[in-house]
């Protein structure tokens, strides 16, 4: 039994594709877990094998082989904990297979808890730019994905979500940007509402327009 579930991962600034493969096979119940992952990654068996337990699930008696591909990328942190998870509810034919266009990340606690990770604004933006049209992420991270355009973010705040939402039993609602209302328009902080501080509201166009670095020196309410 197969199934392919697609993540992200971030080297530098830059996001990329992750597709996490799990099978499950015949033998004696092992879990191998291989495509370069360090530390973080490999302890995902435990946290999700946990948490498929404590959600009511069966964990399969059967050999588990997951690959985080492309295989020569090193992979870090514990991003890929949800992505394995669908994966092996998928393959065990508990969850309908997710597609290419639905990508998946988070850490896992032992009961199933979705935790925030980080880098997601920019494996938000590589996920638009690879076709993928949905994604399914903490519930803490939602609000920072949701800046990127043409992507439908689902935040969740359990495991448990994911699985009700993909069943179709209960979907879960899209994020919208935080600051933004429904129409996108921004409803924080304006340099507009400023008053006074000419030269530091100019010095900080400047920077914002041109991509530049900026600091502000002195107590607050002094001048860049």
């Amino acid at each position: 039994m197969y199934a392919k579930v697609t993540s992200l991962g971030v080297t530098g600034l830059a996001g990329y594709i992750v597709q996490v493969e799990a099978d499950l096979s015949g033998g004696l119940p092992q879990f191998n877990l291989v495509g370069l992952p360090d530390s973080a990654v490999k302890e995902s068996s435990e946290r999700v094998r946990s948490a498929i337990k404590n959600l009511h699930y069966e964990w399969p008696a059967s050999r588990i082989t997951i690959n985080l591909a492309p295989a020569d990328v090193r992979k870090t942190g514990p991003v890929y904990d949800l992505p394995v998870f669908v994966g092996i509810m998928a393959a065990q034919g508990k969850l309908p297979a997710p597609g290419s266009e639905r990508a998946f990340l988070g850490e896992l606690g032992l009961d199933g808890t979705l935790r925030p990770v980080t880098g997601v604004l920019p494996m938000a933006l590589a996920a638009v730019q690879n076709g993928v049209k949905e994604l399914f992420l903490p519930a803490e991270n939602a609000a920072e994905a949701a800046v990127a355009e043409g992507l439908t973010v689902y935040p969740a705040r359990s495991a448990q979500d994911v699985v009700l939402h993909l069943c179709g039993a209960t979907p879960l609602t899209p994020a919208t940007p935080e600051g933004y209302d429904e129409d996108g328009v921004w409803l924080g902080p304006d340099m507009a509402d400023v008053r006074g501080q000419s030269e530091a509201r100019r010095a900080m166009e400047i920077a914002a327009a041109g991509g530049h670095n900026l600091i502000m020196i002195g107590s607050p309410g002094a001048c860049a």
